[in-house]
């Protein structure tokens, strides 16, 4: 092969090179954690979960699937463990039933798929998906949203499976407070939520949330999660999901607002997440986290509350699980 040939083909490959990304994947498993109420078996539990979760995204991304499968795969895992407020761990509304809610987004395309208030779907995020690749739409709801289930073929599940004790009793304990006048409805606690960004090889960005939304809440009520912009928003610079009080979360389009800073401002990713977190969303009354993360690899994890799960895997495929600041525990 002639020598210019031979440099050529070098130059290529590093430019391929160039463009190659170091998959990157950040998770969480809701804000709102009060330290008091985490036991040594329950934060034993959340870790392993987390793990769990971290390992099955990672495997796609190594794999060299798209950082869609990525946060997929972990959103499920999180979905079937009982420890988090999402699919099978979901919290009981006012009537005693699971409502759960669901989005994804895709940020090459800016495709996006949501489900909100469905009671029969094991798993959530995987019809919101669905709902972005096999329908016209982004949102779909309720019994509609369970037809659309059943019209491709997914299995619905009796509402038991999503029975947990914990759950039903935090419940119980929110209608006597009611009842007691402690505490108005929609003031019980309202954090939880599983989420997930991920950076492919490709250098392409995903992010998606799932809930269970608010304990005793009534009317319907959808919060963030499945509302694109609010609770999950990515595009080709910036990913994020958001776990907190929902309400404020949709009123400051919060997903969306931490990567218009990025895009727009031209805002790092931390200073976007933070400047929305710590300042916009608590002027307005609110509370909770995000998780975030860049084209470039650069993660933001800001929270207000107490304590948020979370995890990611850094550059060196090293896995990280936090709960506390470190301030706290």
């Amino acid at each position: 092969m002639p020598l210019r040939n031979v440099c050529a083909l070098l130059l290529a490959l590093g430019a391929l090179n160039a463009m190659a990304a170091t998959p990157m994947l950040v998770i969480h498993g809701g804000a709102g954690v009060i330290a008091k109420e985490v036991t040594p078996e329950k934060e034993k539990a959340v870790r392993a979960g987390l793990q769990r979760a971290l390992e099955a995204g990672y495997a796609q991304l190594t794999a060299g699937k798209p950082a869609l499968d990525a946060v997929t795969a972990v959103i499920t895992v999180l979905e079937d463990d009982p420890n988090f407020n999402a699919g099978r761990g979901a919290v009981f509304n006012h009537d005693g039933r699971n409502e759960l809610d669901a989005s994804i987004m895709d940020g090459a395309t800016l495709r996006a798929g949501s489900v909100a208030n469905v009671h029969r779907v094991k798993n959530p995020i995987l019809l919101a998906r669905a709902v972005m690749e096999q329908s016209p739409h982004v949102m779909l709801t309720g019994d509609g949203a369970e037809q659309f289930a059943q019209s491709i073929g997914m299995a619905l599940v009796e509402p038991k499976y999503f029975y947990t004790e914990e759950r039903w009793q935090q419940l119980q304990k929110a209608l006597r407070d009611e009842q007691a006048k402690t505490s108005a409805p929609g003031k019980a606690p309202h954090h939880g939520t599983v989420g997930a960004v991920a950076l492919d090889k490709n250098g392409n960005l995903a992010a998606g949330t799932s809930t269970g939304g608010m304990t005793n809440k009534r009317y319907g009520r959808v919060g963030d999660s499945p509302l694109i912009g609010a609770g999950t928003y990515a595009n080709a610079k910036c990913a994020v999901s958001a776990t907190g009080w929902g309400e404020f979360y949709i009123r400051a389009a919060a997903a969306h607002d931490i990567c218009a800073r990025v895009e727009y401002k031209g805002e790092s990713i931390r200073q976007a997440a933070d400047d929305v977190v710590l300042g916009v969303v608590p002027k307005l009354g609110g509370d909770g986290g995000v998780i975030a993360m860049d084209a470039a690899g650069n993660i933001a994890t800001p929270f207000n509350t107490e304590g948020m799960y979370r995890g990611w895997i850094d550059k060196d495929g090293k896995i990280h699980i936090a709960i506390f600041p470190a301030s706290i525990k």
